[in-house]
């Protein structure tokens, strides 16, 4: 028994090292052996939780945190903890009230009011979030994250001024340079020229963030309809003949291949998060999927297709030439090119960067791009593509055919 105990301590020390090291597979791996020789130590379940969160793997982390709150209900930083596994989840309900327990015990804890602004956030109470995180600020003034994601409420909110300050504060106490650069660009055109497209962590985090509710809140909460409107389209073009095979760019959580697949025999997707594509996966719609950029992965693949789509997806890349020469490359003679856009107002410059953090394009400039790289068009429509603040957002659905 003695021996059992001192083996179960020196595992969980070697953990608790290793996880301050941010080796945080060894240090699950160590809190593992800890409760092999002592099962059921409350302290040794949360931190093995802690560790699997490291590791992205928040449904094992949920079940250790249980366990450690079950034996200890008192430990706050486990409470902390099943919030941040319950949001990672997709659970932001759960997750709040789990950061709640811990904040109603100690207001001090500026981590649990960051855990409620970010599940409030997702749960679509801006007003509140603001207020958390302002919470979250006054007890960590230097949490440059929190300004960032205050920052992105205002910007929602058409706060923009105010969103400008959040960003910059950010920066000011270290915040992600590319990332809050951006933001800013958006909001204030003072402080330069918006990147030709999102930096791939805004892009990636945003999606992983939103996948397990990713087609409810598009479908139901937007109204969304572009991944059907596209795909009738395609459907009058190709008449009975199905495409040999098809690749869904910026596939996402599988809503546009579930419309595609249909229409042709084969259909591969590729996506720039991960966990998008886990759900693309579980919809049976498609072949291969690959995790990676557009252009990265056009100008890569040895694959070639008759049919290449894109849906909604060019809201997030404003200069779209090498886009277009990586479809180019990969399209079969006479295949056929379909994809959505954002249509940018009169006032507005090709590709410009809006505070919604999207890019609208202008339909001439976007035919000019197309007959530069020798695509003919075969139709264009215009309709619109989602709702924002119950407001419809118009935009373009190219058919291009290729040379």
């Amino acid at each position: 028994m003695a021996d059992g105990f001192e083996d179960g301590k020196r595992a969980f020390f070697d953990g608790v090292a290793h996880y301050q090291a941010g080796r945080h597979a060894e240090a699950a791996n160590a809190f593992e052996r800890s409760l092999a020789a002592v099962p059921g130590r409350a302290s040794t379940l949360a931190n093995l939780g802690a560790a699997r969160l490291k590791l992205g793997r928040p449904a094992a982390a949920l079940e250790a945190l249980d366990a450690a709150l079950a034996a200890a209900p008192d430990d706050l930083d486990a409470w902390s903890q099943r919030g941040v596994a319950l949001s990672m989840l997709g659970h932001h309900a759960e997750s709040l009230a789990s950061h709640d327990r811990a904040w109603q015990r100690d207001p001090a804890r500026a981590v649990d009011a960051y855990g409620r602004g970010n599940a409030l956030a997702m749960l679509g109470c801006g007003d509140e979030a603001v207020a958390a995180y302002d919470d979250a600020l006054r007890l960590e003034p230097h949490h440059a994250e929190a300004w960032s994601r205050r920052g992105g409420l205002l910007r929602e909110a058409g706060r923009l001024e105010e969103a400008t300050q959040s960003y910059e504060a950010a920066l000011a106490h270290g915040g992600d340079e590319t990332l809050n650069r951006f933001f800013l660009a958006a909001v204030d055109g003072a402080h330069g020229v918006a990147p030709p497209s999102p930096p791939r962590a805004y892009v990636e985090g945003l999606f992983d963030e939103y996948a397990a509710g990713f087609g409810d809140h598009v479908v139901d909460g937007l109204a969304y309809r572009a991944h059907v409107r596209l795909a009738d389209g395609l459907a009058t073009l190709r008449g009975a003949r199905l495409f040999r095979a098809g690749l869904d760019l910026g596939c996402g959580s599988g809503l546009s291949g579930r419309e595609l697949r249909p229409h042709a025999d084969a259909l591969d997707g590729v996506d720039v998060s991960s966990r998008m594509l886990e759900r693309a996966r579980a919809s049976g719609a498609y072949g291969n999927l690959v995790h990676d950029d557009l252009a990265s992965h056009l100008g890569t693949t040895t694959l070639r297709y008759d049919l290449v789509a894109a849906v909604d997806v060019f809201i997030y890349v404003g200069a779209l030439d090498t886009v277009f020469a990586g479809v180019r490359r990969i399209l079969e003679p006479g295949g056929l090119f379909c994809f959505t856009a954002e249509k940018a107002g009169p006032d507005e410059a090709d590709g410009t960067l809006r505070p919604s953090l999207r890019h609208a394009h202008r339909r001439e400039a976007l035919e000019t791009l197309a007959a530069r790289h020798g695509f003919l068009v075969e139709r264009i429509d215009e309709a619109p593509l989602r709702e924002e603040q119950r407001r419809p957002i118009e935009g373009f659905y190219f058919y291009l055919r290729g040379p």
